[in-house]
């Protein structure tokens, strides 16, 4: 099924919302990253090597960019944001900042969560939701990331409930994103702190996390819903394989 047109008034909300939050960016955007830094007290590892990428990618190409990552902690957004780019980046180049898609029941419920969510790029989702409000945060993704924003999705379409990434846990949407957009790059990011055994709310505090990125394009020569299944399962494959690099390099 091929991505519904974003209407002209639903393109008009997200601009605004965009200039909304960059307008804003120079207060909330430095206060996340202290709360996260010295509030709890998390540490990251490889931050040089994954910004690097990133800044690579955005800068060598106006191709489409998708960002996909594992997803353990309610707020691995966060964490893969600081893991990408410095809050100046995002602050002089707020286009470097990626929207997300957080499920509407955590994170949209109170009128403050829904003022945090949009000026923090989000576009809500009902988890389990009928397949027409799917599609049209699906069309918003797309258009957004068509026009140079960069987004990020959990292929997994949750955390994770066994800690591990799970290679059979293939949803269509991140495939239907990238298939709709020529030439589309995908960053895989695989973060987890040290003291993450499993899922959970929030990481332990004062954890340290270790972030490892990889770039790829992934092609199909399947169509419909078996090709963008197809393309999911090779970016949930490449996670898995950073996965195990990330257990194998703790031995």
């Amino acid at each position: 099924m091929p991505t519904p047109p974003l209407p002209l008034h639903a393109r008009l909300a997200l601009v605004v919302q965009r200039e909304t939050g960059r307008l804003l960016g120079p207060l909330w955007i430095p206060l996340v990253v202290l709360v996260a830094r010295f509030g709890f007290g998390w540490h990251f590892e490889g931050l040089r090597e994954s910004r690097r990428e990133f800044k690579r990618l955005r800068t060598a190409s106006s191709a489409p960019l998708l960002v996909c990552a594992n997803h353990l902690t309610m707020v691995d957004s966060i964490l893969i944001a600081i893991a990408l780019g410095s809050p100046w980046r995002y602050v002089t180049r707020y286009g470097s900042l990626a929207w997300n898609t957080p499920a509407r029941e955590n994170f949209a419920n109170t009128w403050y969560t829904r003022v945090i969510v949009y000026l923090a790029k989000c576009v809500p989702v009902s988890r389990g939701g009928d397949r027409r409000e799917i599609g049209v945060v699906l069309s918003k993704i797309t258009w957004l990331i068509g026009i140079g924003e960069v987004a990020l999705i959990f292929p997994e379409g949750g955390r994770s409930r066994t800690g591990r990434v799970d290679a059979d846990a293939v949803t269509y949407g991140v495939g239907r994103i990238v298939r709709a957009l020529p030439d589309c790059r995908v960053l895989c990011v695989y973060l987890r702190g040290e003291e993450q055994k499993s899922y959970s709310f929030l990481p332990a505090r004062k954890d340290r996390f270790r972030v490892s990125v990889q770039s790829m394009e992934p092609k199909t020569a399947m169509r419909g819903l078996r090709g963008s299944l197809d393309v999911s399962k090779q970016i949930l494959t490449q996670l898995a394989d950073m996965e195990r690099r990330h257990f194998n390099d703790r031995q």
